[in-house]
């Protein structure tokens, strides 16, 4: 770990107006390679999971008017496959339609900082670009690229998304997470399809030149279905720039510094990104798995209170005075709400939506979060009895390197003066901390969440596959994708 440093404005061999985040990432995906076994087991349980969450959202017809081809009949040769789909589709689209799928139900994994995220959005630039160049490879009689590769494309994906996050903080000057998504991707692609040193460099000028998402979309009264996809056009947009790059186009060295014009004059306050730590592999090791609820990741141990308290409360909900509710900063700024709620992408980023659902019903599924379920006067009735509260020692705990909790508490208090008891969980069983109890429950979600979209034997076959890492690693990408395809 180094110390403390904030990335000075210049200094390179080659240039003297090229940043050292651009040399360093760029150095760290074309020459660093990845020994920890570690990372690579968590990375082909974060495989598994995130096709599972994108399998899963194919039930969701909002979701499914995104895929398919820009104009209707268009045959793309070699084209990379969709998972759960016959479709087959050039690498920029089939990278929007897995990462739309990927993120649609808020359910695939998250990482927490001063920014936070989901790096397994990258897959859906990873894989669409690997099967299509395998497929391509194959037709010139040349070798595929394997799910090993694959596998390493994530882990690098996620440290640059996730160490790029850990004390930069996007959202505060209402910037999108997806900006670390489009970054994390461009460069991972890029060298993928080949790319050297320096057009990596080039590209991931690109990426960071291009202007970024507000968080406009994620807020009340705005919070809307484009949070779903947003991820997908930043992966999408990533390949595009690889591409553009891969053509010979020019990049910006300057791009983050130049006076008046570069990212952190024009949309950083000034400030430049602080970045503590080398590129290797930690946050693939300690990447957050949402197992048990699609729910945003700071109502995870909410939920789980909730549930707890399910059976003491169902039968007396209407005798209940208050709802306390002691969270941590992060969460009272992003999903806080009060008033109403507009369509299920407001509700499923709603904290005391996630708490009022399981304590009413014993549940929180994707399901929930639809109009037929939002109609229940019940949940509204409790959302009004809620109080929630800053424990600053969750506040202190959730920035603190060896922790990382996301520590929520719920307590009842009755009209009668009685209260329950006070129920606290500091850790969500996706955690690192709890991650022998999560993995068989990340698998038993796989396979149900294949369940949905695949016969029996095809079920089997693929959960079997994803738990021989020998097999998966060795086995081409297009192979691997084709036993996706319906």
């Amino acid at each position: 770990i180094r110390k403390s440093r904030c990335l000075p404005t210049s200094t390179s061999t080659t240039d003297p107006n090229r940043i050292p985040l651009l040399v360093e990432i760029a150095d760290y995906v074309c020459q660093q390679p990845i020994s920890s076994q570690l990372a690579l087991d968590t990375a082909r349980y974060c495989l598994l999971d995130t096709l599972g969450c994108g399998l899963l959202a194919l039930r969701f017809p909002e979701c499914t008017k995104h895929l398919g081809p820009i104009v209707a009949g268009t045959h793309v040769p070699h084209g990379a496959r969709v998972p759960g789909t016959q479709l087959c589709l050039d690498p920029v689209k089939a990278a929007f339609d897995i990462g739309t799928l990927i993120r649609w139900l808020d359910y695939n994994d998250t990482w927490l900082a001063a920014e936070w995220g989901h790096p397994s959005d990258n897959l859906g630039g990873i894989l669409a670009t690997a099967d299509w160049l395998s497929r391509t490879r194959i037709a010139e009689g040349k070798a595929p690229l394997t799910m090993h590769e694959v596998l390493v494309a994530m882990v690098k994906a996620h440290e640059i998304q996730g160490v790029l996050a850990l004390e930069n903080s996007f959202n505060r000057v209402g910037l999108d997470h997806v900006v670390l998504v489009k970054v994390a991707s461009t460069a991972v692609v890029t060298h993928m399809l080949g790319g050297s040193r320096d057009q990596v460099i080039d590209a991931l000028s690109q990426a960071w030149v291009d202007g970024q998402s507000l968080r406009t979309y994620r807020h009340a009264p705005n919070a809307g279905s484009r949070k779903s996809w947003a991820a997908g056009d930043a992966t999408s947009r990533a390949v595009r720039l690889a591409l553009i790059t891969m053509k010979g186009e020019m990049g910006y060295p300057g791009v983050l510094s130049a006076p008046n014009w570069g990212f952190y004059d024009v949309l950083f306050k000034g400030n430049r990104f602080a970045v503590n730590q080398p590129f290797a592999s930690y946050v693939m090791e300690n990447v957050l798995f949402k197992i048990s609820y699609p729910a945003e990741f700071h109502a995870q141990t909410a939920v789980e209170c909730a549930l707890k308290l399910h059976d003491e409360v169902k039968n007396r909900l209407d005798e209940i005075d208050r709802i306390e509710l002691s969270t941590h900063e992060s969460a009272i700024r992003i999903i806080s709400k009060v008033g109403d709620l507009n369509n299920p992408a407001d509700r499923d980023h709603c904290l005391q939506y996630m708490v009022a659902v399981p304590l009413i019903f014993g549940r929180l599924v994707a399901e929930d979060y639809e109009d037929d379920v939002a109609a229940d006067p019940r949940i509204d009735a409790l959302r009004a009895r809620m109080q929630v509260r800053e424990d600053q020692t969750y506040s202190r705990e959730y920035l603190e390197a060896d922790k990382r909790s996301i520590a929520n508490a719920i307590q009842i208090f009755y009209k009668d003066g009685s209260h329950s008891a006070k129920v606290e969980v500091a850790y969500p069983v996706g955690h690192q901390r709890r991650r022998e109890e999560g993995i068989p429950l990340l698998l038993a979600k796989y396979r149900a969440n294949l369940g949905t979209r695949f016969p029996a034997k095809r079920v089997e076959a693929l959960y079997r596959l994803g738990q021989d890492k020998q097999a998966l690693s060795f086995m081409p990408v297009n192979e691997f994708m084709d036993l996706l395809v319906i």
